[in-house]
């Protein structure tokens, strides 16, 4: 196969990137301001959204482990029992507590 012409040799950049644009607007429309209409402003600020997306994500298990802890603390203080001798108790007789689980 013979390439008579330099433009043949490269790549379309035709609907592969206006499907890229629209992918960063779409995570984009519900910012305020020129971030939600300019493709270069919303690539900065969907890249910041995303990394502020993965740090809460990890902030929310460490906030419902303290949320699990503080709940089963309380309702062992009104069993007149301490938290922490509470989970003693409850590794001495291999019984295991799940946190997330539904009363």
């Amino acid at each position: 196969m013979v390439f008579l012409t330099l433009s043949n040799w490269i790549r379309n950049r035709g609907p592969d990137r206006y499907w890229k644009v629209q992918e960063v607007l779409k995570n984009a429309r519900h910012f305020r301001g020129r971030k939600n209409r300019c493709y270069s402003l919303a690539v900065r600020a969907v890249r910041r959204a995303f990394v502020y997306a993965t740090k809460a994500r990890k902030a929310k298990r460490r906030n419902m482990r303290s949320l699990w802890i503080s709940r089963i603390a309380a309702a062992s203080r009104e069993h007149g029992m301490k938290y922490p001798v509470l989970m003693h108790n409850l590794v001495k007789v291999s019984m295991s507590l799940s946190p997330a689980q539904d009363p």
